[in-house]
């Protein structure tokens, strides 16, 4: 297996100061945001910016996590028993603009079902999407409002984020 770095974790740093910036830029004024990031290198990646955006701002503000498998419209496909993860909102999602933040942004699958689970929870003002990478290869009209990286690969290429449970001293590797 061959593998390659496209960022290593100087450039997920300033990747996320990017997209925290963004989104303050692009929320202020617009009333209450929240930070949901989706299992599990999602999750990683909101707790980073949603600190980043607190460090920005005077104040909290909510962030919780999203497990999808059951929502997916692939997961008998994938296994017949899936490995289902806690669900954390304890934040109240009707009228938030709420960020939701995966790790890699690829067919635009597990977003469709991220923001089906979200309307569970309730109905937020806007929901805007975030992604470290931005890989192409969309089967969905699904397009992430703030990016960290936009690249290409092959189809039988793989984009795999590494990051410590506190979401840091990482690297993105493409495997082949």
């Amino acid at each position: 297996m061959n593998k390659r770095v496209i960022m290593s974790a100087q450039d997920i740093d300033l990747a996320i100061q990017r997209i925290v910036l963004q989104i303050l830029e692009k929320n202020h004024g617009r009333g209450s945001i929240a930070i949901v990031g989706i299992h599990t290198c999602g999750v990683y990646v909101a707790r980073r910016i949603h600190a980043g955006i607190e460090s920005q701002i005077d104040g909290n503000i909510p962030f919780g996590s999203l497990d999808i498998n059951l929502y997916r419209d692939d997961w008998s496909l994938i296994s017949q028993n899936p490995i289902v993860k806690t669900t954390e909102i304890t934040f109240d999602v009707d009228n938030t603009n709420l960020i939701l933040v995966d790790d890699v942004i690829f067919t635009g699958r597990t977003i469709r079902a991220a923001m089906d689970a979200i309307m569970d929870y309730g109905r937020p003002n806007t929901i805007q999407l975030a992604a470290l990478v931005d890989r192409g290869g969309r089967e969905l009209p699904i397009q992430p409002d703030f990016t960290g990286m936009i690249t290409g690969i092959l189809q039988n290429e793989r984009i795999k984020v590494v990051l410590n449970a506190e979401g840091e001293d990482g690297e993105v590797i493409i495997e082949s």
